[in-house]
């Protein structure tokens, strides 16, 4: 594990709410991982505050891109998001990181022999998804929803051909409702409307450290050896953002779709109105 300080080496605005910052410095010289980094997390320290974040992607040096959610609410702004409003090139932050050669973990992006993927992320999960998007096999087929607050934020995603990239811009609409519209309307996940849950989520129905895989379950729930026949048993599924959002989908996709949570990977990124530990 690599305990140290990155230097920045480049800033560049790439929307009005994506900040993409590259990361270098002597430190980084044994960042490296077994394969490719997909949805490689990281930890950054702003001034003792600890923050996870994705690899965008690895530069020769190397360097790390990073692409930071500059939240545009009044209010809204953590002291990450401050940080990266103002970063140069020579500023320095902390980071813990995966060293080339040692387990490090974070990365949960983990298919199996899964024939199809779906991936669902507010903004939060672009810079994930992404880099998932253009590190896997060419073959790959599926579809990738992405909400993000305007037009203005689509990026360009090197997608497999087979891949949809479908975004998602939720202008004036509720964080996550058009995330949450868009996998329950998914054409090979379809259950008849009267089957929706159209209630939202209570704060007690929100585990704030909402983080189920294949492999881990933040709530304790059993993961069961052996795999059972289940509706579109040969799909992955991987959802990240809002908690909130993430739990409506996870209740849609486990309760009504009836898949098998081992086929499915949901993260809580952050929770509206509540700052995030780290």
């Amino acid at each position: 594990m690599i305990k140290g300080e990155a230097v920045v080496t480049a800033v560049e605005r790439i929307s009005p709410t994506f900040l993409r910052v590259e990361l270098g410095g002597d430190d980084l010289a044994d960042f490296g991982v077994d394969g490719p980094t997909l949805d490689q997390r990281i930890k950054l320290l702003f001034d003792g505050v600890m923050r996870t974040y994705t690899v965008r992607a690895v530069r020769p040096g190397p360097r790390l891109v990073v692409d930071f959610v500059l939240h545009l609410e009044p209010g809204a702004s953590g002291p990450a998001s401050r940080w990266a409003a103002t970063a140069e090139v020579g500023d320095r932050v902390g980071i813990i990181a995966p060293r080339r050669g040692e387990f490090f973990g974070g990365i949960e992006y983990e298919p199996g022999d899964a024939a199809r993927i779906l991936l669902a992320g507010d903004e939060t999960a672009v810079p994930a998804i992404s880099a998932i998007l253009e590190q896997v096999d060419r073959d790959v087929v599926g579809t990738a929803y992405l909400e993000i607050p305007s037009a203005a934020d689509i990026l360009p995603i090197d997608a497999p051909a087979g891949v949809e990239v479908r975004w998602l811009p939720r202008d004036e609409a509720r964080y996550g409702a058009e995330l949450l519209a868009a996998v329950q309307a998914h054409h090979e996940l379809r259950v008849p409307v009267g089957a929706l849950a159209s209630a939202r989520p209570t704060d007690l129905e929100v585990d704030p450290d909402l983080w189920e895989t294949p492999r881990y379950s933040s709530s304790g729930e059993e993961i069961p050896d052996e795999p059972e026949p289940k509706p579109g048993d040969d799909l992955y599924v991987w959802v990240a953002g809002e908690s909130r959002t993430v739990t409506s989908i996870r209740r849609h996709l486990v309760r009504e779709v009836g898949l098998d949570r081992r086929q499915v990977a949901f993260m809580g990124y952050w929770r509206e109105g509540v700052a995030m530990k780290g």
